[in-house]
C-alpha cells in the first residue's frame, strides 16, 4: 500500500513562488501516472496538473498553464509542483495522488491513492 505526503504549502504574497513535493512510501510509483489536484474552499476539487510513469508526459490546467511546472524523480519516489506568479485564486489544499496507469490523466476518477493535502494561502 502507497502513502502519500505532500509538504511545501505555505501563505505567500501575490507573484510569489512555492514548490510542493509529494514523497511516496511504502511502493515504487515509477511506473504510475502521478497529479496534483487542489480544492478552495466551497468549491469542487479541481485538476491542477499531471505528469507520466517516466515523465515524459505533462498535462496542465488552463488556468495554471505557464505559471507551474511538474516534475519528478523517481529515484526518490517524488513528485514536485513548482507554482510561479502565484495568484489569490491559487488559494486551496493541494492534494497529490497516484494514478491507476502509466499515462499521464487529468480525471479525478483514474487516481487511487491520495494524500492528505497542504495548504496554500495566495494573499493579494
Amino acid at each position: 500500500q502507497v502513502q502519500l505526503v505532500e509538504s511545501g504549502g505555505e501563505l505567500v504574497q501575490a507573484g510569489g513562488s512555492l514548490r510542493l513535493s509529494c514523497v511516496a512510501s511504502g511502493r515504487r510509483v515509477s511506473t504510475y501516472a502521478m497529479g496534483w489536484f487542489r480544492q478552495a474552499p466551497g468549491k469542487e476539487r479541481e485538476f491542477v496538473a499531471t505528469i507520466s510513469g517516466s515523465g515524459g508526459m505533462t498535462l496542465y490546467a488552463d488556468s495554471v498553464k505557464g505559471r507551474f511546472t511538474i516534475s519528478r524523480d523517481n529515484a526518490k519516489n517524488t513528485m514536485y509542483l513548482q507554482m510561479n506568479s502565484l495568484k489569490p485564486e491559487d488559494t486551496a489544499v493541494y492534494y497529490c495522488a497516484r494514478g491507476v496507469a502509466l499515462v499521464a490523466d487529468n480525471r479525478a476518477i483514474n487516481y487511487n491513492r491520495w494524500g492528505q493535502g497542504t495548504q496554500v494561502t495566495v494573499s493579494s
